[in-house]
């Protein structure tokens, strides 16, 4: 539990390995850089459980990398995910008009927790004949999932065409420095194996 708010190294570690893994992507940069959008992107959404499948279908439409993507959802993090939902629901309660400060607007953590009972509830009277409420689930979804869902497109857009401008000119620079350093050792190999075979004893 600890380790999922603060990983073995620290989340600066963890953030040079997803840049190590993405520099290392053979694709184009703008590729690359479409599918950390779809990932990015995707951290807005109040789809949790769902990223990676819902990064990936994002990506495989905008014609992204799709692992990229899958690696640009861990810009949703236990350090971003509280700046990320307030955005999105601030975000969306001024674009549908709710106002948040209403009798009725529970807190964000009370309607999740009602809404878990709703489902919980529900689920076990399915089994026994109970009767079924899901008043709960309905405010969650008004209060919470729908201002989310609107609300997070915009800051989602904002955010993920700015990972994607970041990131053209940073993988495109890496990917050439690899090449001019793979070229070299290719060269050097090269003259090695040509001094070898005219008996030139080599540097």
């Amino acid at each position: 539990m600890l380790e999922f708010f603060w990983p073995r190294g620290g989340w600066a570690r963890a953030a040079r390995y997803i840049q190590h893994r993405l520099h290392r992507l053979p694709d184009p940069p703008e590729k690359i850089a479409r599918g950390i959008f779809a990932g990015v992107f995707t951290t807005f959404t109040p789809f949790y459980g769902m990223h990676f499948f819902v990064a990936g279908t994002l990506a495989w439409i905008l014609r992204g990398n799709i692992i990229a993507a899958l690696l640009g959802t861990f810009f949703g993090n236990p350090l971003t995910y509280v700046p990320i939902a307030i955005a999105s629901l601030r975000t969306g309660y001024w674009l549908l008009d709710i106002n948040r400060h209403e009798p009725h607007h529970r807190s964000i953590l009370a309607s999740f927790s009602y809404a878990s009972g709703d489902l919980w509830e529900n689920t076990v009277a399915w089994f026994t004949g109970a009767p079924t409420n899901w008043s709960n689930l309905h405010v969650f979804y008004d209060v919470v999932f729908y201002p989310y869902m609107i609300g997070g497109i915009l800051p989602g857009i904002v955010t993920g065409l700015v990972a994607y401008y970041l990131t053209v000119p940073l993988i495109r620079a890496y990917q050439n420095r690899r090449k001019g350093a793979l070229k070299a050792k290719l060269e050097a190999l090269r003259k090695k194996k040509e001094q070898a075979e005219s008996g030139t004893p080599s540097e």
